[in-house]
């Protein structure tokens, strides 16, 4: 495999995870399981939030409102799911 397209896919995966990550915190936070006035959790859902927000709010644009249920990064997880395949599908045809 192209070094350059293994370095792709890693960063698509490494992306994926970010936003899996994310969206378990955001859930953590919003039961009010972790506690984000301590610094720890605090900073990491900053981190988290500053890392994902540039790549949901154009998915937010576009979708519907459903109360108070976000489904942008299921939607994110997908397209990055998709744009591995696409490049593993182009890689093989080369």
């Amino acid at each position: 495999m192209n070094p350059i397209v293994w370095l792709i896919i890693i960063v698509l995966d490494i992306c994926f995870w970010i936003v899996i990550v994310s969206a378990i915190l955001s859930w953590l936070i919003a039961f009010n399981i972790v506690n984000t006035r301590n610094q720890f959790v605090g900073a990491i859902a900053e981190t988290l939030y500053r890392l994902t927000e540039p790549m949901l709010a154009p998915i937010r644009r576009f979708l519907p409102t459903l109360g108070g249920i976000d489904l942008s990064p299921l939607v994110l997880l997908v397209l990055i799911r998709f744009l591995q395949q696409v490049v593993i599908y182009f890689t093989a045809q080369m």
